[in-house]
């Protein structure tokens, strides 16, 4: 690694490479794309089919926290509408059918037409 240098502008000493300069450069370039990876991450943990193309008409930086990175729980309000849609509406199948009354197991009854002699 280079000697420490100072900037002009503040007193601190700054490495001579920027590599923390450099870093946050590239942090801030791929915040967004990290974003919309963590989000198709998310929905397809929680079952969610997003649509071809949908993460490209995202704001990314709604995504992510003050810190720049991907928000967990900005992710959640965005994904929580889908997860609500595909709850169903109703009591799937109970009362159709032959076990009419839902999980329990109907008792064997006695036929009408059995006559004991």
């Amino acid at each position: 690694m280079s000697d420490p240098q100072t900037d002009s502008h503040s007193p601190v000493p700054v490495p001579a490479d920027g590599s923390d300069s450099v870093r946050a450069e590239v942090q801030r370039e791929y915040a967004a794309k990290l974003a919309h990876a963590e989000l198709r991450t998310q929905a397809a943990q929680a079952g969610i089919k997003l649509g071809d193309g949908f993460t490209d008409y995202l704001d990314a930086s709604k995504l992510l926290g003050e810190d720049g990175t991907p928000s967990a729980e900005a992710i959640g309000k965005a994904l929580a509408p889908f997860a609500a849609a595909q709850q169903p509406q109703f009591p799937h199948l109970v009362g159709a059918g032959f076990h009419r009354d839902g999980d329990r197991v109907p008792a064997r009854r006695v036929s009408l037409d059995i006559r004991k002699r």
